[in-house]
């Protein structure tokens, strides 16, 4: 057996063979239990000297034979291996002729092969297999990550693809938009076709890094597993070279007589060089490397594009954020790869020392410690891989974006109070709601907004500052941005897209309940002139209302205001005392016919002074001058706003109330009065369910008769939490109408 003078790599060789090198090693490993196994049989069987003894060397002669070609080229060698045995088995076959030629052997030999050979090939067998299936488990790992990358850049295309027909429908969408919804219809096409471009911008990224981690793959990660495979069966054939030494030792020891053939043995043993059976391995298992061919952009079917990033300002807001953070996490995981991988060569030299004998630490721990430290690693540099696949692509296109940037000092953020999205506009919901929130100027955004906002952070702000952006950047997001597809077939200029514009057209063409009924009378431009409804400003401004959804019906238009105003009613007291104006006050839409002792008899439409609210059971405590004090349902009186005395310097006294004859405040029909003459079911007494009320947060003027007119303070029954569209149904005299549903809160 010549020495080949350089030795090989399975690594470098054999790239992708990781089955066959895995099957190799799992037999030399598994060739360790027949090997301990022989010592241990012929620790009994030495005692009954030669006859024993030679049968048992010619049934391993035998199960050597059977397994010549696996333990030298494998199980499929891609070259026929003919009648080759590798140097481990030429070894093993002078030790069985020694064997053979040695018939007498002593009970003292037979018990130190057992105890310092059989047991030794045992455990160093256990551990040699579960350092391969580390490998093992290590390269099913790698296959997962890389089926995982083609499938993360297959949902990244599905993603692209369903943008792509997003936008297809909304220009479909557009151009089938009636004028007055037409502007609407063109800025979300517009601002769908800057999410597509974002989604693309992500898939061509998504290909640069699939493209990588795949090169690495083939390169990199398999070989150095490959290498790893290579080290654990030289290690394994090292360990077997110390234990057939010692077993011959023992044998040269026991047998005196025998020395000339022991020192053959001997002699034979340390020529069994350990890379020897991989080079043969490696001889007959070379194959040419089928790698993927690079993986390339694919346009959607319904939407042709090139394979070229978008680089429009839109675009580079996003790039820039993302060339932000992909920099970031650069340094950072470069630093943590050095240090990882300095742990990994001071791991590798104490290895090193165990080998030459300075070191008696155990090695396969230590081999162990090696294989976990580099799969840290590994974990690491694939992270910073894909950091530096992005920021070079992005750079390589557009630059270094991110010079002269002013990122915010974005904080992850739960929002437990009303907040709005200092991007969009939009509200950022519920007391789970997650967003973010810059430290420094206030900035505050959903957390899809995130990569959208301009690197603009004017840097740390004051709390009044920070009040002051906040105030101007709601005022930016609410103005819808300018959209322009060139020349349109309308003859006319469209209105502006102004938010003020889309709340008025929409607040009241959403039926909320049952109840809603809408009447295709009026025209759109009689809407395009009705003016924007405004409400007292509050002590703390009031979040915007939800736009309610909008439907394809003409708008309800409201007759001429002197038709709304009557004189008010004879029977009602033209003057009242200041503090009977303080008590408050309503007024009964029903009938009731009392049913006990604490109960009051009342008629429809009968002025009543509220004594106790409800209190949640459905009942409260009224005083009527014709009937006394008792309980009435709640259900059934109308309260009606605490009067307020005019102000000293308001000059003339302010005039008296009026009633109103719109449909909102007489229920729009004749029918719906007549309905009123029957009450609602009553409340039981007693275990009755108690009522969810709710307080209004902010004054709000009702812009159609489907929505409550509300002060800060007023309190309503709710019916139906907010839905989604950001308006909620509430009940208040019997009547069941939508507030906005950020405008209350439950009391």
């Amino acid at each position: 057996m010549a020495a080949p003078e350089v030795a090989p790599q399975f690594g470098a060789e054999l790239k992708d063979a990781f089955k066959p090198v895995n099957n190799w090693v799992s037999n030399g490993i598994s060739w360790l239990e027949e090997i301990q196994q022989f010592y241990r049989e012929r620790s009994v069987i030495e005692k009954e000297y030669a006859s024993k003894l030679t049968a048992l060397c010619k049934k391993y002669y035998d199960r050597k034979a059977k397994k010549i070609s696996p333990l030298s080229v494998g199980d499929h060698p891609a070259m026929t291996p003919g009648s080759l045995e590798s140097a481990s088995l030429t070894t093993w076959t002078t030790q069985l002729s020694a064997v053979e030629a040695h018939a007498a052997e002593r009970d003292k030999f037979g018990t130190d092969l057992l105890v310092q050979v059989a047991e030794p090939l045992k455990h160093a067998a256990v551990q040699y297999e579960e350092l391969r299936k580390c490998h093992v488990d290590f390269h099913a790992k790698l296959e997962k990550e890389k089926e995982a990358s083609f499938s993360e850049l297959k949902k990244v295309k599905g993603k692209y693809d369903g943008a792509c027909q997003e936008v297809e429908s909304r220009r479909k969408k557009m151009e089938s938009a009636f004028d007055h919804s037409k502007n609407k219809a063109q800025t979300v096409y517009q601002q769908q076709i800057l999410e597509m471009n974002n989604v693309k911008n992500t898939y061509l990224i998504s290909i640069s890094v699939t493209n990588k981690l795949k090169e690495r793959f083939y390169h990199e990660y398999v070989p150095e597993l490959l290498d790893g495979l290579q080290d654990l069966n030289e290690t394994r054939v090292s360990r077997l070279n110390a234990l057939w030494s010692l077993a011959a030792q023992l044998e040269k020891q026991s047998l005196g007589k025998s020395s000339d053939h022991m020192t053959n043995l001997i002699n034979e043993i340390p020529r069994n060089q350990p890379h020897l059976d991989s080079l043969m391995f490696l001889r007959h298992n070379v194959t040419q490397l089928q790698e993927p061919a690079p993986l390339g952009f694919e346009p959607s079917p319904v939407w042709h594009d090139d394979d070229a990033l978008v680089t429009d300002e839109a675009a580079k807001v996003f790039l820039r954020n993302l060339l932000s953070k992909s920099k970031t996490q650069v340094r950072e995981l470069r630093v943590e790869s050095d240090q990882k991988r300095r742990d990994v060569e001071g791991a590798k030299r104490i290895r090193q020392s165990i080998q030459q004998g300075r070191d008696n630490r155990n090695e396969v721990d230590v081999v162990r410690s090696i294989f976990f430290m580099q799969e840290a690693l590994h974990e690491i540099e694939r992270k910073r891989l894909t950091a530096e696949v992005e920021t070079s692509t992005i750079i390589t296109v557009v630059g270094d974006l991110s010079l002269g940037a002013k990122n915010h000092n974005f904080k992850s953020q739960t929002f437990k109070i009303p907040t709005n999205c200092d991007l969009c506009g939009e509200r950022i919901w519920g007391l789970s709601a997650k967003g973010f929130d810059c430290r420094d100027c206030g900035y505050t955004c959903h957390s899809k907004c995130e990569m959208k906002v301009p690197a603009e952070c004017p840097g740390e702000q004051t709390k009044e500052e920070k009040k002051k952006l906040k105030v101007e950047r709601q005022e930016q997001a609410n103005a819808a941005p300018a959209v322009d597809l060139g020349p349109t077939s309308a003859s006319s200029t469209a209105p502006s897209l102004a938010r003020q514009d889309t709340m008025n057209s929409l607040s009241s063409g959403y039926a909320v309940s049952a109840n809603r009924s809408l009447s295709n009378v009026g025209t759109q431009e009689s809407v395009a002139e009705l003016p924007s409804p405004s409400a007292p400003a509050p002590a703390a401004p009031a979040p915007a209302a939800a736009p309610k959804p909008a439907v394809k019906r003409n708008r309800i238009l409201a007759p001429p205001p002197a038709q709304y105003i009557s004189s008010p009613p004879a029977e009602l007291p033209a003057t009242t005392s200041k503090s009977n104006d303080r008590e408050p006050r309503g007024k009964m839409l029903y009938p009731y016919q009392s049913t006990g002792a604490d109960e009051v008899t009342v008629v429809d439409g009968e002025n009543v002074v509220v004594i106790e609210p409800d209190d949640g059971s459905g009942w409260m405590r009224v005083r009527s001058e014709s009937s006394g004090e008792g309980l009435v349902p709640a259900s059934y009186v109308d309260v009606l706003p605490a009067q307020t005395p005019p102000s000293a310097s308001s000059g003339a006294g302010r005039p008296g109330s009026t009633y109103s004859n719109s449909s909102a405040s007489l229920a729009g029909s004749t029918a719906a009065a007549a309905a009123k003459r029957v009450g609602p079911a009553v409340a039981p007494r007693r275990g009755a369910k108690k009522l969810q009320y709710v307080e209004a947060l902010y004054d709000y003027e009702a812009r159609s008769d489907m929505e409550w007119s509300m002060s800060e303070g007023d309190r309503f029954v709710l019916i139906t939490r907010d839905s989604g569209d950001g308006w909620a149904d509430v009940e208040r005299g019997g009547q069941t109408k939508s507030v906005p549903a950020n405008y209350i809160q439950e009391v």
